[in-house]
């Protein structure tokens, strides 16, 4: 059984132009890299028309994949630059900072309010009243020492 599947140039830049709009709806970050691979495999059969689908098909494919590939490389060797690096990390935002415990910390844990906010802590056993430094976050815990 033969299939009857004709695709031009421009149904694939009709892709392009939807993966795009797409984009803007809901900004993925991936379906413009898609965009891309749609709008060069229309370029391709706009200078090869009697490539078969299945060719297009593949092109698309492979495109995509090698676009997604490259970006996510160039992404994670180039990050953003921001004024806000630990907006979205609330916890880490308040590593160095100096508490004084309302609470003892027993066997290692213990809890602490930070601003508006409740906190697990771990660190040496301590009075309340004594004032620890937060060294760092562990999801949603405190790793904290003793301030000098």
């Amino acid at each position: 059984m033969e299939m009857a599947f004709d695709l031009d140039f421009w149904h694939w830049w009709i892709i392009a132009i939807v993966l795009v709009i797409f984009e803007i709806l809901a900004p993925t970050f991936f379906a413009l890299w898609m965009a891309i691979a749609a709008f060069l495999t229309g370029l391709a059969l706009f200078l090869i028309p009697e490539m078969q689908w299945e060719y297009q098909v593949f092109m698309f494919a492979i495109l995509s994949v090698i676009s997604i590939v490259v970006w996510r490389h160039y992404y994670n060797k180039n990050p953003i630059a921001t004024d806000e690096p630990l907006l979205n990390r609330r916890g880490e935002q308040y590593v160095g900072r100096v508490i004084t415990l309302k609470e003892s910390i027993v066997d290692g844990q213990g809890k602490v309010r930070v601003d508006d906010s409740t906190w697990k802590i771990e660190g040496e056993d301590c009075p309340a009243g004594t004032k620890v430094k937060i060294i760092s976050v562990d999801n949603v815990v405190f790793k904290v020492e003793a301030a000098s």
